[in-house]
């Protein structure tokens, strides 16, 4: 199924689907008709109040106080003041989906993964009013670490940002930072027609994969103002060299709490010119880590590291003796099971235009 027929599709359903399964606005305090606010020397009851004539720059600062659920609930359906507030580009500036993950389990085959239906349904609907409210306003998207997309899903979001009522779908000019950890469930072909449309592009937060070659080539062609990225997992040689063949403007690069190899990490610093940040805390280095051997640990303050990262503005590491997070990646082999520890803290950078 193409993206386009996917987008008319789901399209078809949006009256039925809107708003089912959202949050009541009767259980948000700041709009309870039991309370009652001071206006000048009169006390006046909030029941009274016509919402329906509220300045719609009131109802816009309202609902900014709103989270995702919130906003599709079905806020946009009361009235036409209502639905001009909800749909305001400021609310949809960031799209936050940090705080969703899929019904699944692991499974020993690619890819690695099962996902519930009802999760991806659940998700599907989501994405659908959301896309609709936002009208193509949202510059950050952002989904959990185990937030497993679909094809459908993400060629949906490529095509559905920017859509105008009464037009063709357009692209989606106005992304510019994408945080998208999980990509289990993605296909190559469907990642590059995204990052084909993405065309402002400037910071991706994604997975380590095995053949990043694709990726990094897809971005280089079509993301011209592209400056920062964050992996999170593994960084290798080849990975490193990629990085240099087809990103050599990069400024930031984050590869914190990861496995990393001596041999990436020279690659990156000598090869990466004009890089000015690059995050390595909590990184466990190593110098190689062969089949059935122990790895061999390397020295973070060897020479030639630290005469290769002496041109970077901002070199970030962990110099702590007996840093936590430093011992949850040894015992994790590099691989961070985020799932293990505190909500919230795989969203952490050392980075500030990284951290979440």
């Amino acid at each position: 199924m193409t993206s386009t027929s996917i987008s008319n599709k789901i399209a078809r359903e949006d009256r039925e689907d809107e708003g089912e399964g959202g949050i009541s606005l009767r259980h948000y305090d700041a709009l309870n008709p039991s309370d009652s606010f001071e206006t000048g020397e009169r006390k006046v009851d909030k029941s009274t109040v016509n919402w329906g004539s509220v300045d719609v720059d009131v109802m816009v600062k309202i609902f900014q106080s709103f989270d995702i659920v919130g906003l599709t609930s079905g806020v946009s359906r009361v009235c036409r003041l209502w639905r001009k507030a909800a749909c305001d580009p400021i609310n949809w500036k960031t799209l936050d989906l940090s705080k969703f993950e899929s019904i699944f389990i692991k499974t020993p085959i690619h890819p690695f993964v099962y996902v519930a239906s009802r999760s991806d349904t659940s998700l599907t609907r989501l994405l659908k009013v959301s896309l609709h409210l936002s009208q193509g306003s949202t510059q950050c998207l952002i989904f959990r670490f185990n937030l497993y997309l679909n094809d459908d899903q993400l060629a949906f979001i490529a095509e559905s940002y920017g859509v105008v009522a009464g037009n063709e779908p357009e692209m989606c000019p106005q992304l510019r930072r994408l945080v998208m950890p999980a990509w289990n469930r993605l296909t190559k072909s469907t990642i590059c027609d995204a990052i084909g449309k993405w065309k402002d592009l400037e910071s991706l937060t994604m997975p380590s994969i095995s053949n990043p070659t694709y990726l990094l080539e897809e971005i280089s062609k079509n993301c011209n103002n592209f400056r920062e990225l964050k992996i999170m997992g593994p960084c290798y040689l080849h990975l490193a060299d990629s990085l240099v063949e087809f990103l050599p403007r990069l400024k930031i690069l984050s590869l914190r709490c990861a496995l990393l190899w001596k041999e990436a990490l020279l690659c990156i610093l000598e090869g990466l010119k004009n890089l000015e940040v690059l995050n390595i805390s909590h990184c466990l280095l190593i110098e190689s880590w062969e089949l059935d051997e122990p790895m061999v640990r390397a020295d973070l303050n060897d020479e030639s590291i630290l005469k290769a990262a002496s041109g970077l503005r901002e070199f970030l590491t962990c110099t702590k003796e007996s840093c936590p997070l430093c011992m949850r990646v040894v015992e994790d082999e590099g691989f961070m099971r985020w799932y293990k520890y505190e909500e919230g803290l795989w969203k952490q950078d050392e980075v500030s235009s990284l951290s979440l």
